[in-house]
């Protein structure tokens, strides 16, 4: 459903004129005939470009200051005058809009959403494209701006200053750029920056759409950072972030369609830097393979990696060093406490590439030194399969798990292609860790300090969530991790329809501090009954698919498992080894071709499983990639087998829109969930009447439609085909909504307080009526404006219990 827009979108239809050269008249009273020459394409993606795009974001206490400075290349032969239309959020609260093309300001004109409305219309009419549809249901900005003259440019220059919502505590910014659907402009090169400010402390920091580096100044600043080149940007840049005052904060995002479950996803993060006492002390033993296959760079690179985690124990902390080859060799017979670490370097050092691989012996020598009234943390590294000792996985993994107490962590380092990822996996399952595949090329020290840096400071082992209130499921992960500072742990699940009592939840999280039980109490969560964040259920499905291929992997086909991965994959568009052809399959859309899928992915699982080797690694850390990702898997901007020429000029053939996927099929955008054999589309004519009526009812809808003149959607029960021509005589409309879906449980922007009391916030936080007055511009030739909240604001706080 589309969502309501909690920002000013820097959205962007530019409806380009070109101008055509005009041959000069002579002096006779007589006017000279004259041949205009062809018109040049309307539209040419590789004549009109972005130089770059630079986004310089300061979030101060929620207020954020937005700055865009973008250059702009007419690379064509003719001068380009644009004339802009810029989609408005409804009820977004903007203020301090400053523009300029070139240095000179610009003027702009508010249009209400009726006017916008009508100009999409004719727009869509009259060129019939119909991308403008996303649009319906707000307001806009119509700007002229000067023309860029052929091979000249246009550097624009933006800045605006409006208060971000907030959603169950959780601060959202967004900056709109996705150009796919309208543009097609491809950036030479981007960087956005966001420079966050609080008076509060700041917990949790997410990004679910772009793969961003967070660095953190303590606990009241932090900085996110993004670049890129050469790219066609196909989403918004999205950032939500937290403040609380607690020491581990807890924020909840939902998404729900009517007549579903709907999809949840908690952050918890603790504070950046904690009290000495707050740490959970724990033991960490390194398990280094020495055989004589690490001889070289792996030997060395491994050493750097022990060095490392010595180096940044916890002054509370015990530790040892139990190198494996044919034998075991310890760096002491016992635990030692960090504080007494001795000659550990020169042990290190020493170490050398010789003899064969002894798992078994050195996993069962570090379970042995456990203390079951410590947590304790075991750093596997290995490059190579099980030669000596126990050799058999199930035997070896057996032996293992009778031997490690309950508070064991391990962590396994897969080193190059010749490991077995069958035993890595099943013990990090087994043992509440993860593991690291560290491919030839990279570097093995980096991964491991890397990964310890996360790790370094518990703040909170034997981690369990409750929720009162509602019935969640479907938690991934299925096995929560420990808690450490600075970090934060997302955890994604489906909440039952109709479950909810109340409106609000209490959300309970406990676990334990050397020792001592810690409660933490969370209430007033809002579960939406509709609408929410379209991101989560695909971020929900990509952490399902990656779990279930694992079990399929490790413990054997299994049916059942094999039906979730085909149905979960064809619904988001989710490629899997089960579904990598699911683009060149005709018929994905009735239940009898997708039991033929679903026969034919049993086949590829009953295929004898290959534990080792390139593409064994490759599938393992693809898996866990999956299974751990904190935002929805991509969907492949060009696959095979589609039909490019039919009306997608990125030549994708699948397309993610809110919570929907899209396959093209001969120039038909269908929606995954429709199903032939239970389906009867309605036949809408494309631009005609009972076409803006639908919109009109269901103007949510916009956002699928905008896809392109034939798309097939399924709503409310009903489907719905845009065709050429009038369509059916009558069409049966869905239940009419006014407005976009809209959440019941947030406050209307009006009754919505400013966080602070200064000025500036004082007047950001003004009724959205006041952005009808303001000068409004936005970007140039570039972006569309998909993502939405309301201007709510709410915080969680949790009460804490010792």
């Amino acid at each position: 459903m589309k969502k309501r827009i909690a920002l000013l979108p820097l959205s962007l239809i530019l409806l380009l004129v070109l101008a055509l050269p005009v041959a000069a008249q002579g002096p006779t009273t007589e006017p000279n005939p004259i041949t205009p020459p062809p018109l040049p394409p309307i539209w040419n993606e590789t004549e009109l470009k972005i130089e770059y795009q630079r986004v310089d974001v300061t979030i101060e206490d929620q207020l954020a200051t937005t700055r865009i400075d973008q250059l702009f290349v007419n690379e064509n032969e003719w001068m380009a005058e644009g004339s802009y239309l810029f989609p408005l959020p409804p009820e977004a609260t903007v203020s301090e809009l400053t523009m300029w093309v070139d240095g000179q300001p610009i003027e702009a004109r508010i249009l209400s959403a009726g006017e916008a409305r009508e100009i999409y219309d004719d727009i869509v009419r009259q060129m019939r494209d119909p991308a403008l549809l996303e649009y319906v249901g707000s307001g806009a900005i119509q700007a002229n701006v000067f023309p860029i003259p052929p091979n000249g440019e246009r550097r624009i220059e933006i800045e605006y200053t409006h208060l971000l919502p907030t959603d169950n505590g959780l601060i959202h910014y967004a900056y709109p750029q996705a150009t796919t659907l309208y543009t097609n402009l491809p950036l030479e090169q981007q960087s956005i920056r966001v420079q966050v400010n609080s008076s509060e402390a700041i917990r949790a920091i997410y990004s679910p759409s772009h793969a961003v580096a967070i660095e953190r100044d303590g606990e009241f600043r932090a900085t996110v950072g993004y670049e890129d080149n050469a790219v066609t940007p196909d989403q918004d840049f999205e950032l939500y972030y937290s403040v609380s005052p607690e020491a581990i904060g807890l924020n909840l995002l939902t998404y729900k369609e009517a007549g579903e479950d709907g999809y949840f996803m908690m952050l918890l993060a603790p504070a950046v830097s904690v009290d000495t006492e707050e740490i959970v002390a724990r033991d960490v033993i390194i398990v280094l393979d020495t055989s004589g296959s690490m001889e070289g760079q792996k030997l060395a690179q491994a050493k750097n990696a022990a060095h490392y985690v010595v180096e940044h124990l916890n002054p509370e902390d015990r530790f040892n060093i139990i190198s494996f080859s044919t034998g075991v060799r310890s760096y002491a017979p016992q635990l030692v406490p960090a504080s007494e670490a001795g000659d550990v370097a020169s042990f290190i050092d020493n170490l050398q590439a010789l003899g064969g691989t002894n798992i078994s012996l050195a996993l069962l020598d570090a379970m042995q030194q456990a203390d079951a009234e410590r947590p304790l943390t075991v750093l596997f590294l290995t490059d190579g399969l099980a030669t000596e000792g126990i050799v058999e996985t199930p035997r070896l993994l057996d032996a293992v798990a009778q031997a490690a107490p309950p508070s064991a962590r391990l962590f396994a380092f897969g080193v190059g292609h010749d490991v077995d990822t069958l035993l890595l996996d099943s013990l990090t399952e087994a043992h509440r860790g993860t593991t690291t595949y560290v491919r030839p090329g990279q570097a093995i020290d980096e991964a491991v300090s890397a990964f310890y840096a996360r790790v370094s400071t518990p703040v909170l082992a034997d981690v369990q969530v409750e929720v009162e209130g509602v019935m969640v499921e479907q938690l991934y992960p299925t096995e929560l991790p420990d808690l450490f500072a600075g970090s934060q742990l997302v955890l994604a699940g489906r909440y039952r329809e109709g479950s909810l009592s109340g409106g609000a939840a209490t959300i309970t999280v406990t676990g334990q501090v050397n020792g001592r039980p810690q409660t933490f109490v969370y209430e007033g969560n809002h579960f939406r009954q509709s609408g929410g964040e379209a991101f989560i259920p695909r971020l929900w499905a990509t952490r399902a698919i990656g779990h279930l291929l694992k079990e399929i992997r490790l413990h054997g086909e299994n049916e059942e498992l094999v039906q979730s991965v085909v149905n979960l994959s064809l619904r988001y568009g989710i490629i899997t080894p089960y579904t990598s052809f699911l683009i060149e399959e005709d018929d994905i859309f009735s239940q009898s071709g997708r039991q033929v899928i679903m026969e034919e992915a049993m086949e590829v699982a009953a295929a004898p499983a290959v534990v080792s080797g390139a593409d064994a690694v490759a599938g393992a850390a693809a898996e866990a990639e999956m299974e751990a990702a904190e935002a929805p898997l991509a969907i492949p901007s060009a696959t095979p087998g589609g039909d490019e020429a039919a009306g997608d000029a990125s030549g994708a053939a699948m397309r993610a829109v809110g919570s929907k996927t899209f396959v093209l099929r001969d120039g038909v955008w269908i929606d995954t969930t429709f199903d032939a054999e239970t389906h009867e589309p309605q036949q809408v004519g494309f631009a005609g009447e009972a076409y803006f009526e639908l919109l009109g009812v269901a103007p949510q809808l916009g956002q699928y439609l905008a896809l392109g003149p034939r798309v097939i959607v399924v709503h409310e029960g009903l489907a719905y085909e845009t065709v050429e021509g009038p369509g059916d005589s009558a069409v049966m409309l869905p239940a009419a909504q006014s407005t976009p879906a809209r959440d019941e449980t947030r406050e209307s922007p009006t009754d919505a307080a400013p966080p602070r009391s200064d000025e500036r916030a004082q007047r950001a936080a003004l009724p959205c009526a006041s952005a009808l007055i303001l000068p409004l511009l936005a970007a140039l030739f570039t972006t569309r404006s998909r993502r939405s909240a309301a201007c709510a604001q709410s915080q969680n706080r949790p009460r804490r219990k010792r």
